[in-house]
């Protein structure tokens, strides 16, 4: 079962989250964080194929900040749209709601874990790191080709981390894994030879269903280690 809720930040800012339902008690709850392109049909079928598996999973609108209901393709002027309203998001900003879909899902009685691709691979680096001072208390979090990670690399997460990159991935420098890798050996780091940016969208150009396949696989056994 999905559904549509209205959620509210901590500045006092209203949202709209899609949230999926498993059947029966929930294994946990997974935020999922979306990319630059809002809850569009891929990110709600990423939180619909979760509750499949058992999680509750929850998609907060990051872009209601800007405007309401706004769901992007990946080319032409939504692209450009996607790419302008990319600039003028704050991580700061977006996490707050994110710790307001985390209050809304937490009281499933288990743990609590945070899944984003992109951009929102990037704020769940960052939802690790600075969860104590949004009030959360993460229990795990895995982050999809995490754009911009290079730059925080040196924050401490407070909760396992597995992290998922394109071996070919033209927006993310190898120097930027090197550095997650050196300065936290602890966190699973897989790469994907063949893939780059966005592998793991069905929708996208650079789909890889290979990839995406064992990403998966590795993501599950991941959750259902920390959260089952």
């Amino acid at each position: 079962m999905s559904e549509w809720v209205r959620l509210q930040a901590a500045d006092g800012h209203e949202l709209s989250a899609y949230v999926a339902t498993p059947e029966g008690q929930p294994i946990g709850a997974l935020i999922v964080v979306q990319e630059i392109f809002g809850v569009n049909p891929s990110i709600r079928s990423v939180a619909d194929a979760y509750a499949k598996d058992g999680f509750l999973a929850i998609a907060p609108a990051l872009f209601d900040r800007f405007e309401r209901g706004l769901e992007l393709t990946y080319e032409g002027d939504d692209l450009k749209k996607a790419y302008d309203l990319y600039g003028q998001l704050k991580p700061e900003t977006q996490l707050l709601d994110i710790a307001a879909a985390y209050e809304h899902v937490k009281g499933t009685g288990k743990g609590t874990g945070v899944v984003g691709f992109c951009y929102g691979g990037l704020l769940t680096w960052l939802s690790a790191t600075r969860a104590k001072s949004l009030n959360m208390n993460l229990t795990c979090a895995i982050g999809y080709y995490a754009g911009g990670i290079g730059k925080v690399a040196a924050e401490q997460p407070s909760c396992p981390v597995q992290l998922h990159f394109g071996a070919n991935d033209d927006h993310i420098g190898k120097d930027q894994v090197d550095a997650v890798r050196t300065a936290h050996p602890g966190v699973e780091i897989f790469l994907y030879e063949g893939a780059g940016h966005a592998f793991a969208n069905e929708a996208r150009a650079s789909y890889v269903p290979a990839a995406t396949a064992l990403a998966r696989q590795r993501s599950l056994a991941f959750l259902k280690a920390h959260l089952g």
